[in-house]
């Protein structure tokens, strides 16, 4: 990793489209939700607005974006090659209405390195700003993390479920699902995300060593964000931080604690293993 990184910072890339009909009704089938009564779209759509468009032939090995200090490309070419999204903080000022013109800022606020007990670990943050029409809608504050390539012969990630031990009664709502690779590739597709681990299993268990294709991160937000609407409706705010991975197929228990005008989330797998954190605030 380069010593240096501070030409990165505050580096931007900006984006825009129109959130249309045939976008909402590709993310609510996705989601097998209903179409809502009036304009304003289910929260967490924005992940699927303003994504990242790179030329198939600019693609790295992995299927993300290949890394370059070319001045146009957000992300610096950090040489750990696992890149994965750790969590985000995310404002929700105003809904994002159907036919909604999108403008997406996007900006690096930090990025550092450590050693963690896996090897080195690079940390980047962003700062997505998302305004609707003009109007601020939603700010969000990503991290990114990238790892070292994992060795030819680890273990599969993360192990198999043993003993089903999960108490549905420590919480006040809990929904129980096995993401299906049909739902991770629409939602790969919806989100224009490319990443081998969410839909090609010999690349996702040869080269990641993970145990299946792995759940996306802000598809289990999604769907946290879905539980804590039937619990409160609409939140102002939105956090989440991924644990351990989820793998297709897994059941998988998303679970909340309505603690009055915040909400405590959580996605754990059969054994009760929290795989991803999440709070909201009404």
């Amino acid at each position: 990793m380069a010593s240096d990184w501070s030409d990165w910072i505050g580096r931007e890339a900006r984006a825009a489209e129109r959130l249309d009909e045939s976008l909402a009704a590709r993310w609510l089938a996705t989601l097998d939700l209903t179409a809502p009564e009036g304009a304003a779209m289910p929260q967490g759509i924005h992940f699927a607005l303003c994504t990242p468009q790179a030329p198939t032939a600019m693609l790295g090995d992995d299927g993300h974006p290949a890394r370059s200090d070319e001045p146009a490309n957000l992300y610096p070419p950090i040489d750990l090659p696992r890149r994965m999204w750790a969590g985000s903080e995310i404002e929700f000022l105003r809904p994002l209405m159907l036919g909604d013109r999108i403008d997406k800022l996007s900006r690096v606020v930090s990025l550092s390195e450590k050693e963690g007990r896996s090897g080195r670990l690079a940390f980047l943050e962003l700062v997505h700003e998302i305004a609707a029409n003009g109007e601020p809608a939603i700010r969000e504050r990503q991290t990114l993390v990238y790892r070292e390539a994992a060795a030819p012969d680890a273990p599969l990630v993360p192990p198999a479920v043993g003993e089903k031990l999960f108490d549905p009664k420590a919480w006040d709502r809990v929904q129980t699902l096995a993401p299906s690779e049909a739902l991770l590739f629409r939602f790969s597709a919806l989100t224009f995300n490319t990443h081998r681990i969410h839909y090609d299993t010999p690349y996702a268990s040869e080269v990641e060593r993970y145990r299946g294709p792995v759940v996306h991160g802000p598809l289990i937000a999604t769907l946290l964000l879905q539980l804590a609407a039937e619990v409160a409706g609409p939140v102002g705010s939105f956090g989440f931080s991924a644990r351990s991975p989820a793998i297709a197929g897994d059941t998988l228990h998303l679970a909340v604690r309505d603690q009055g005008s915040t909400l405590e989330l959580a996605a754990l797998n059969a054994a009760g293993t929290v795989l991803t954190t999440a709070h909201a605030e009404r």
